[in-house]
């Protein structure tokens, strides 16, 4: 199963991490800037030019990505690439996307899909064949999957008939979701901290739902491939949840940029040091502006102190 895979890895590695490729324009480094910058002068002067820009700046980040892709490999067990940084750059950088997932799996890496998709039924379905559905082999109209992601991750407040045909996909095609409970932004508790008539908060009944939702997909570890988006910048609630889900594997965004460090987020672990995976994102892919030397180096740099400051807090990872 794919959440087995994913535990190995980090186990292997001693590395319960993955970096996220949140790549904007302005993340990029120097030189690339400076390739942009030379023909950013004729952008929305026509549709040719703005078209040259776009493909230019997808270009751009995929070499980037690719870049810090060969150099945390061999340390990093999984990449989630965020959607909307390439959404925002047109065709050109939903392909860029495309080719930075294949390229992160070629590499032997788990990608998360980062793109909080849902919806009711039948679009839900094909949000699910985009990402996590489709057999290479067998399924005669659609014979590829687009986006060919391990995981992806999912908001659940449309209630289960907008998750049932992820986690359909999932059985069938051995893949993984992480759907929203508790999130790291500092609005979140607007909603998921209200209380409910029988006493829990809306981000416990979501995180019971996730509970329930991946019944009968556990693994040999005991997680399911119905996880939970569990944000670091919470500790008193991540302890909460870890309690109420012990076979909910737990992606936890908040660490570094956001505010979190391995201290706080030692909650959304179990005694094993297993049960969730942590991601990095801004402090890896502009690591190079406070380290000096090429970007692909020091995101490697921050990579290794990062797996250090983890290793501190929940000590040696192992199986059950």
């Amino acid at each position: 199963m794919i959440v087995d895979t994913l535990i190995e890895k980090i186990i292997e590695k001693q590395n319960p991490t993955c970096v996220g490729l949140d790549t904007a324009l302005e993340y990029l480094p120097p030189d690339m800037q400076n390739e942009l910058n030379a023909i950013s002068k004729n952008a929305n002067k026509s549709a040719l030019a703005d078209a040259r820009f776009y493909h230019l700046a997808s270009q751009l980040v995929y070499k980037f990505n690719c870049g810090i892709i060969d150099k945390i490999a061999d340390i990093v067990p999984a990449v989630k690439v965020q959607i909307a940084y390439y959404e925002e750059l047109g065709h050109a950088g939903v392909m860029a996307f495309e080719k930075t997932i294949k390229y992160a799996k070629k590499m032997g890496m788990i990608v998360i899909t980062d793109a909080k998709r849902n919806d009711i039924g039948a679009t839900a379905t094909r949000y699910a064949n985009a990402f996590i559905g489709r057999n290479y082999e067998t399924d005669i109209i659609f014979p590829r999957a687009d986006f060919p992601s391990d995981f992806l991750t999912v908001n659940g407040y449309l209630g289960s008939d907008g998750i049932t045909p992820f986690v359909e996909q999932c059985k069938k095609h051995d893949k993984g979701i992480f759907v929203l409970v508790k999130t790291s932004n500092p609005s979140s508790g607007e909603l998921q901290n209200l209380k409910l008539e029988d006493g829990r908060t809306v981000y416990e009944c979501m995180g019971d739902m996730v509970e329930r939702w991946g019944e009968g997909t556990h693994g040999k570890y005991g997680y399911s491939c119905v996880g939970a988006v569990v944000g670091a910048t919470y500790p008193e609630e991540a302890k909460v949840l870890r309690a109420r889900l012990p076979h909910t594997f737990f992606l936890v965004p908040g660490y570094g940029a956001q505010g979190a460090n391995a201290e706080m987020l030692k909650n959304c672990f179990d005694n094993n040091g297993l049960g969730g995976v942590v991601n990095n994102s801004r402090g890896v892919l502009c690591a190079y502006r406070k380290r000096g030397g090429t970007y692909d180096e020091a995101a490697r740099a921050a990579c290794l102190d990062m797996r250090a400051d983890l290793q501190n807090v929940l000590g040696a990872i192992c199986a059950k």
